[in-house]
């Protein structure tokens, strides 16, 4: 058994605020078998074995990219969500925050992380269970489905790509309603139904159940995935805005189960 170091680093970012603690004593609790060290088939490979990041994009068999794989936040996006998340991949543009969502987002700021809905053992949300450093998620692509499985508390996306519209009424739910279609070698997918109770990333920006999310997926090499997002929330933000999230392939390895014991929370061990 070796210790897994996608838990470990995570331990040492979470340490850095007041819940470090529970976090650092899960992560490194977490051990995995030899076989998360199976080589993926079918990855290119240059001639010492390793990843060739540059080969060309896999497609399906009707000719579509093939965004399939086990993908994680690249090391300037996981390292810069941490501060003031989002808004570092803005291209140095300011989000346009209404007044009262810019007091939440600054209380947010200056609590750390101890609202954040992970601390409560419920999930994340979109885009921020995809900005996760060292916590992968992987996208299963099937003709007219596409899943997105992440390993933080074993959860899942759908993304309806079978031609169905947006519904007009929706359950609001942690990952919203999510349709996708092929625009050229593009995916673009429109999520709508989102509850009010998770943050956009880790840096504290909240959203209203109006928003509305537009993700292109691009795949330009094997290696690399690009995910242009836009947010728009008339009740959170004065206008619509976008980031390019940048991910690469995370070969040679699976999702671990990793599990929040809820009776054990980090809320319940920082609220005394």
């Amino acid at each position: 058994m070796i210790r897994d170091h996608r838990k470990r680093d995570m331990g040492q970012f979470f340490r850095r605020s007041v819940l470090a603690c529970f976090i650092t004593a899960a992560a490194l609790a977490v051990t995995h078998a030899q076989w998360l060290k199976r080589p993926t088939p079918g990855v290119p490979r240059t001639a010492d074995g390793q990843l060739d990041w540059n080969a060309p994009a896999p497609h399906t068999a009707d000719g579509k990219p093939d965004f399939s794989g086990l993908w994680r936040a690249t090391g300037v996006l996981s390292s810069r969500v941490q501060g003031q998340g989002l808004a570092n991949l803005a291209n140095g543009a300011e989000i346009p925050m209404l007044p009262q969502a810019q007091k939440v987002y600054q209380q947010n700021q200056a609590n750390g992380l101890k609202d954040m809905s992970s601390a409560q053992c419920l999930p994340h949300g979109i885009p921020a269970a995809m900005l996760l450093p060292n916590l992968p998620f992987k996208i299963v692509q099937t003709p007219g489905l596409m899943l997105m499985l992440f390993e933080e508390f074993v959860d899942y996306r759908q993304i309806f790509t079978d031609g169905r519209e947006l519904p007009t009424v929706v359950n609001p739910s942690w990952y919203g309603y999510s349709v996708g279609r092929w625009d050229n070698n593009s995916m673009v997918v429109e999520t709508i139904g989102f509850n009010d109770r998770t943050w956009l990333d880790l840096g504290g920006h909240t959203h209203s159940t109006a928003l509305r999310l537009t993700e292109r997926l691009r795949r330009p090499d094997f290696g690399h995935l690009n995910i242009d997002l836009t947010i728009d929330d008339p009740e959170t933000f004065v206008k619509s805005w976008s980031v390019r999230m940048p991910f690469v392939l995370f070969p040679d390895t699976e999702l671990l189960e990793y599990v929040c014991e809820n009776e054990k929370s980090i809320v319940h061990m920082v609220g005394k």
